[in-house]
């Protein structure tokens, strides 16, 4: 099977700047930006150019520091919009315009107050003014995922046919299923005559927790990009998570897929923005959470210890976390026990552990979880004893 390259956009400064409270400024941005590069991301959607002087800064800045990753700056269907982004992205080696409109009835009809004609003729002006700065131009369908397909085929098939280079498909809401992001992408291929001529790219929102699930539905569809976000950080509920959608691809090399990033940079990535961003991350979440690579239970202990493939599917170091735990709880066993002795310098019998086992029970009981300090005090009671 031929290898496909997904391309990964990562949105962490644009759509993961909206989440309240993790407002970055410039210095910070271009800090996050450089990383996300060396981290070997696609594209960076470094900001929306004209939504305040501070953000047209930032992305004119990042700009001028990155040497190899595509830069992004967001636009609405207006002229003054696409004007600003392409004159803060005057400086990028690889700058593409990303601009569009919604799509869906209730967008064209509540937002706008306008017909589906009159918004299929303002997404393709959009296009035709962000080509008239620069030759890459992303055209976002917002709402996609709640719009009749065959109206949608036809704004794509438009877009397209104005010089669009990349066509995105936002699930805006999170409201698709997998199965029906996946239809609306098959669609597409299908019913668009022209559809070989851009990239289909999947920017799925996360309020019914399936961003990740529909993201990857689309790209085994057929979409060649994600849009996503360090921590699916993001509007609402989040984005799709980059760290999440680049181990799964990596993970089902039969589904013939792989991206530029690398992945041994994931946890040290999702720490600087969970540390700049002031926004910590869950202890349960997938990659990245401190809570991983732990095991706390007594079955999954002993298999662990026995062979580690038999509880974890990715190695800790694959994705620069921290070596994987055992953590002593009251579901416990001796297996765990004897283990974390030894890691103490107790290389103790099986006697041993049994005679010990009881105290740590009563200890475990007493107690979230039994520290180091908690077990060298049952090793000394334990020798006192003999």
């Amino acid at each position: 099977m031929e290898e496909k390259k997904i391309h990964i956009f990562d949105t962490t400064l644009r759509d993961g700047e909206q989440v309240p409270g993790c407002k970055l400024n410039t210095k910070e941005k271009v800090e996050i930006a450089l990383q996300l590069e060396a981290l070997g991301v696609d594209v960076i959607e470094a900001g929306f150019p004209v939504s305040s002087p501070g953000d047209f800064q930032s992305v004119r800045d990042i700009s001028l520091a990155l040497k190899e990753t595509t830069v992004c700056g967001l636009s609405r269907a207006v002229l003054k919009d696409i004007e600003t982004a392409a004159e803060a992205l005057r400086h990028a080696r690889r700058p593409r315009i990303h601009t569009g409109i919604g799509t869906s009835d209730l967008h064209i009809r509540a937002k706008f107050n306008a017909t589906r004609a009159e918004i299929l003729e303002r997404a393709v002006q959009c296009v035709r003014w962000a080509k008239n700065f620069v030759d890459d131009v992303e055209f976002y369908a917002e709402d996609a995922g709640r719009t009749d397909n065959e109206y949608l085929a036809r704004v794509i098939e438009a877009v397209i046919r104005a010089g669009a280079t990349v066509v995105n498909i936002p699930d805006t809401t999170g409201y698709c299923l997998p199965y029906q992001y996946g239809e609306k992408i098959a669609y597409l291929i299908n019913n668009v005559p022209n559809i070989d001529r851009a990239v289909i790219s999947c920017h799925c929102h996360n309020d019914l927790g399936l961003a990740t699930a529909n993201a990857i539905a689309g790209v085994i569809a057929g979409a060649r990009q994600i849009e996503c976000t360090i921590n699916g950080l993001g509007e609402r509920a989040g984005n799709t998570a980059l760290e999440e959608v680049v181990m799964i691809i990596r993970q089902h090399q039969d589904l013939g897929f792989y991206t530029g990033v690398k992945p041994e940079q994931l946890n040290p990535m999702s720490r600087l923005v969970s540390d700049t961003m002031r926004m910590p991350v869950q202890p349960n979440k997938a990659i990245v959470g401190s809570n991983a690579f732990s095991h706390s239970s007594g079955i999954h202990q002993d298999g662990f210890l026995k062979n580690a493939q038999t509880y974890e599917i990715i190695a800790p170091e694959e994705v620069g976390a921290d070596s994987s735990k055992i953590v002593l709880t009251a579901r416990s066993g001796r297996s765990a026990l004897a283990y974390r002795f030894r890691k103490l310098g107790y290389d103790f019998n099986r006697d041993e552990v049994d005679e010990l086992y009881p105290l740590f029970l009563k200890t475990a009981d007493a107690k979230k979880e039994v520290k180091d300090d908690d077990l060298l005090q049952m090793a000394k009671a334990l020798s006192v004893a003999e």
